[in-house]
């Protein structure tokens, strides 16, 4: 288990200049990312900001399906490998070691943001934490939180001054055989983030 510095709670732009700023960067420099701005990163997914666990993204009835993965290919301070996240004491596990953006990338029908980003975050979901309350519409809800995740992250990255692209077109099931995941949690977004490269494209 790797401990992560702790986050920052202030940051030096506003939330409406961060909302102005965003765009969805597809290409990134070799500039890697510190293990501070990483740590950042996940907090701002799914980090603890109160009592009883509560987080920095909406959960329907507080049962939070979501689970954050990275693949780290270029982060000062941490080997290359693909690691989750654990809320509860912000730190990261060592689930493979290595390199593997690009298996990631042929998954993602070989999108060139994935393989060049020095970090890929995965958002995940186990349907099965919340379907047991709310039925079939939990897996809504699931959908839900996993976009108020992602939109944390990429307003986080224009903090940092990074770029990041949300990708939702993959292969589930090498994406899933990649991760290691388990038969009961469903692959929803790769967000490649890294340094933005001078005249990428923007969207």
């Amino acid at each position: 288990r790797i401990e992560l510095p702790e986050p920052s709670l202030e940051g030096n732009i506003s939330l409406e200049s961060a909302l102005n700023t965003r765009r969805s960067i597809r290409e990134f420099s070799n500039n890697p990312l510190s293990i501070e701005q990483l740590s950042q990163l996940l907090w701002s997914a799914q980090g603890i900001t109160g009592p009883g666990g509560r987080r920095t993204a909406p959960s329907a009835g507080a049962l939070y399906p979501v689970e954050i993965l990275v693949s780290a290919d270029n982060v000062s301070g941490l080997d290359a490998g693909i690691y989750r996240y654990f809320t509860a004491d912000h730190s990261l596990i060592l689930v493979a070691g290595g390199s593997f953006a690009d298996e990631i990338s042929q998954a993602g029908l070989g999108q060139s943001a994935i393989a060049d980003a020095p970090v890929n975050i995965i958002i995940t979901a186990v349907f099965e934490r919340i379907t047991g309350r709310y039925g079939n519409r939990g897996i809504n809800y699931a959908y839900v939180e996993a976009g108020h995740v992602c939109q944390n992250i990429l307003l986080q990255a224009v903090c940092l001054d990074l770029g990041a692209v949300p990708i939702g077109a993959f292969t589930d099931r090498d994406i899933s055989r990649i991760l290691r995941l388990d038969e009961n949690e469903t692959p929803i977004y790769i967000i490649p983030i890294g340094t933005q490269e001078d005249g990428s494209a923007e969207s």
